[in-house]
């Protein structure tokens, strides 16, 4: 086998100067698993262009090991780790020593203090120095590595926490990957220190995955969460509880109040082996919300975002052109609501793709697609969408379409008025010069006559006021959104950002199946 393991920083860098692509990093303590086989290919899959590289690095940390724990005994199987990081996709094993890493002692060294807020519950409750020795030594593999990506396991989810706020915050040029917790045939969660367990006590500790998942299962069907009689269980099965916490996916601090979306944690004792796992409670599929005004790329982004991520996708603003259409060719007088609510009840829209994955728009089965996209639907939909009428009776049919989640809906009001508590809210938008041109485009290719810029642009401006401006759900950016501005980036760029933010903000596990 012709796998370079490298033993030193100075190896590591005549390495990596022999390398023309950019690095994809998985750092581990050895000890590997089939958990971190799935992190190496991960990394692999991760790689878009030729000549990207996956890194392993196999350093046992001193400094994230408390006094009384098991620095010593921790497994060190170099040969079975080259082997399994070889036959997981990796093109190369560092395995540094600590005077490697920290030149004359770690006392010689800048350390990094992880904020209070951040390791006061969970595992840092107790391990009061195991964060920090975590993130000081994340960074000096970062500095030395200098990678494209950080691949990083859901497992423990507070480490990831800590070292994606960490990059953020020191604003380094690197973009994280996590992946799913990884479990074993029987359900408990793959971990180095799973060796530790003898026969009897591997029984006892499957009792952690099995408690947790029975919650999680017993959360999303609308049954209330018990913690103490969780922790009764654990230690009826001999295990004892260090913490069981219900807690905020970001901040880590305890909730009691029922959420869509947070995460149930838990670390105990299974004899002399100290083991955490946890399970994500939610009543429903994430949903996305993408607002923003028009022509800033909402609908063909978000078809292609809702696509990648296996989402439903959520036209709101196909639903509210449908109905323009229906009030224009009818003749309704929009601005009766006493009159227009039975005809809005009798209205059926129908958002469908075909064999090409394209969009077909229907009201009470006739095809719309095209006709909706006109200059004259354009110039009518801002007033009609603004009527009390028909925004009560498309929000509630959006909301209706959204109690089960796995959507991503995009309009001008989701994130504000259909969606409030949508995990992920995101405002699209462009500068007015920017959309001026793409309108322009857009009539062209559908054959429409082509106003001048100006014109457009003026015509932008006038309905992004009226819209922003009306009484009944006007088109503003909800206090958690994330603005993204899509002048001078591609969809494909644009597309990034958002994945980026989905994952930012949503565990993979809770939307994508881990392959065991």
């Amino acid at each position: 086998m012709k796998f370079p393991i490298l033993k030193s920083q100075q190896e590591l860098k005549v390495w990596r100067e022999k390398q023309n692509g950019e690095i994809h990093f998985v750092p581990t303590m050895g000890g590997l698993h089939p958990g971190h086989g799935e992190l190496i290919k991960c990394a692999r899959n991760n790689i878009k262009r030729k000549g990207q590289i996956v890194l392993v690095s196999v350093f046992v940390n001193p400094l994230q090991f408390e006094p009384d724990e098991d620095f010593q005994k921790y497994p060190r199987t170099l040969n079975a780790d080259s082997k399994l990081a070889y036959e997981n996709g990796a093109d190369a094993m560092w395995t540094p020593s600590f005077t490697d890493i920290f030149p004359g002692g770690a006392d010689t060294h800048f350390q990094i203090k992880v904020p209070n807020h951040l390791k006061k519950y969970l595992c840092g409750a107790k391990r009061k120095n195991h964060f920090d020795g975590v993130a000081t030594v994340v960074i000096h593999l970062l500095k030395l590595v200098q990678p494209k990506a950080l691949i990083l396991g859901e497992k423990d989810w507070q480490q990831m926490v800590i070292l994606r706020n960490l990059i953020d915050d020191l604003a380094l040029p690197v973009s994280i990957k996590t992946v799913p917790t990884y479990r074993d045939i029987d359900g408990l969660a793959y971990s180095s220190r799973n060796n530790y367990l003898n026969k009897v006590e591997r029984e006892r500790a499957l009792v952690l995955p099995k408690i947790l998942k029975k919650a999680s299962n017993d959360y999303k069907k609308g049954k209330s969460l018990d913690i103490e009689e969780i922790r009764y269980h654990l230690n009826q099965n001999n295990l004892e509880v260090e913490y069981i916490e219900q807690v905020d996916l970001k901040s880590l601090h305890p909730i009691k109040e029922k959420k869509k979306l947070c995460l149930l944690a838990a670390a105990v004792s299974c004899g002399k082996t100290r083991l955490i796992d946890h399970a994500f409670l939610m009543t429903r599929k994430p949903i996305v919300a993408i607002d923003g005004p028009a022509g800033a790329g909402k609908s063909t982004v978000t078809k292609i975002f809702a696509e990648k991520l296996g989402l439903i996708y959520l036209d709101t603003g196909a639903m509210y052109r449908a109905v323009t259409w229906f009030i224009k060719k009818e003749k309704i007088d929009y601005k009766d609501d006493k009159k227009m609510l039975p005809i809005l009840n009798n209205i059926k829209i129908k958002l469908e793709l075909d064999e090409n994955k394209k969009q077909i728009v229907s009201i009470n089965n006739t095809n719309i697609t095209n006709e909706i996209r006109s200059p004259e639907i354009n110039a009518l939909v801002s007033n009609i969408a603004a009527q009390k009428s028909v925004r009560d009776c498309l929000t509630k049919q959006q909301k209706l379409l959204g109690i089960d989640g796995g959507l991503v809906a995009e309009g001008r009001d989701i994130g504000t008025t259909v969606f409030p508590d949508a995990e992920l809210k995101i405002f699209l938008t462009a500068s007015a010069k920017e959309r001026a041109k793409r309108r322009r485009k857009d009539l062209k290719d559908r054959g429409y006559s082509i106003p001048s810029l100006i014109e457009l642009e003026k015509e932008i401006n006038a309905r992004d006021k009226k819209d922003s401006n009306r009484e009944i759900a006007p088109l503003i950016q909800a206090e958690d959104a994330y603005k993204v501005t899509t002048d001078n980036l591609s969809i494909e760029e644009v597309i990034e950002k958002l994945i980026y933010l989905f994952r930012l903000n949503i565990p993979e596990e809770v939307w994508r199946t881990p392959t065991n």
